[in-house]
């Protein structure tokens, strides 16, 4: 009897490790849903629908886009971090959701380096500081001593408080002794809005969501984070080019799971996107906007990752920042 039991068991076992690779091997099933952890409109929206459409047909299955905003990121980085790890619940992973605003605020919800499965980092951003052409200033030089002349007198919008925006921008304040109101939105695409309007004078954003209407002459560009200066925009110089080198780091923008997810579906996402990728029409897409096309590894991008998070917990730690 007892050997019968045990030859039941061990069947049982058997039959559960098989059925589980066969639901890894089946995968997707189903519809994919890929969290953005910001309002629409802003540089981690537009990357995520570009990749999405050709990253159903890839896959089979529909990539569902959806917003989740608010916290800088942290809201929709949590609802990833809480799915369950079966590759149907997967993030855009950003600078601000998974290294900003963790390093900033020591009671968000999720540990970014060991509750989520790096996947893949689909490109790098620069970030740029625009004012409304209404602004005193239409170049650097002038912009810096408009600050320093009126301390308290003007404000910029962020993405969100412990967001990328925010964080450079109170870098840059600290470096320059220059004081500006920090006020944070629920994603990169109200806040353009406002400063677009005139509401805000000016921004530190991704450039990929404000180009085009720096394109359009409604916001005036004045200095880029970038490894050179940008084709897009020649008359524009980098942090580095003024002094100011530790404000020049670039954003990134990747996919990433919950943690425990298995090996198998992250491969599986990782060569999805890859192929899109090669795509030259997606490519050009997401180059457009200014943005550099990467597709790595999960182990590099889950580097990279890290990185970044001790980056800005030094930068919290030097420069005294804390939450507003």
């Amino acid at each position: 009897m007892q050997r019968r039991t045990l030859v039941a068991t061990a069947a049982a076992f058997l039959a559960a490790a098989s059925g589980n690779v066969l639901a890894q091997a089946a995968w997707p099933n189903k519809p994919i849903h890929l969290v953005v952890p910001f309002a629409p409109g802003g540089t981690t929206d537009i990357v995520a629908r570009v990749i999405a459409d050709p990253l159903s047909r890839v896959l089979g299955q529909p990539v569902l886009v959806e917003n989740k905003a608010g916290g800088g990121g942290v809201i929709g980085a949590q609802d990833t971090a809480r799915s369950a790890p079966d590759g149907y619940y997967l993030g855009l992973a950003t600078v601000s959701s998974t290294a900003s605003a963790p390093a900033i605020n020591p009671k968000t919800p999720y540990n970014p380096i060991t509750d989520f499965t790096p996947i893949i980092n689909i490109a790098a951003t620069p970030n740029i500081i625009a004012v409304h052409p209404s602004f005193p200033a239409k170049d650097y030089a002038s912009f810096a001593e408009a600050l320093k002349k009126s301390p308290g007198k003007y404000s910029y919008a962020t993405s969100g408080t412990g967001g990328i925006g925010h964080m450079l921008m109170e870098l840059y304040k600290s470096l320059t002794g220059t004081f500006v109101t920090h006020i944070p939105y629920r994603g990169a695409g109200p806040a353009l809005n406002d400063v677009v309007a005139g509401q805000v004078p000016m921004i530190f954003d991704n450039l990929p969501s404000a180009l085009p209407f720096v394109k359009e002459g409604r916001l005036v560009p004045i200095v880029v984070a970038a490894p050179q200066r940008l084709a897009a925009l020649p008359n524009v110089p980098t942090f580095k080019e003024v002094g100011l080198e530790p404000v020049n780091r670039l954003a990134y923008y990747g996919i990433l799971g919950p943690k425990n997810m298995p090996r198998e579906i992250v491969d599986k996402i990782n060569a999805g996107v890859k192929k899109v990728l090669e795509d030259p029409a997606v490519r050009k897409r997401i180059e457009d906007t200014g943005s550099l096309v990467l597709g790595n590894t999960p182990e590099q991008f889950a580097a990279e990752i890290k990185a970044e998070f001790e980056v800005y917990k030094k930068v919290v730690q030097q420069q005294k920042l804390v939450l507003e």
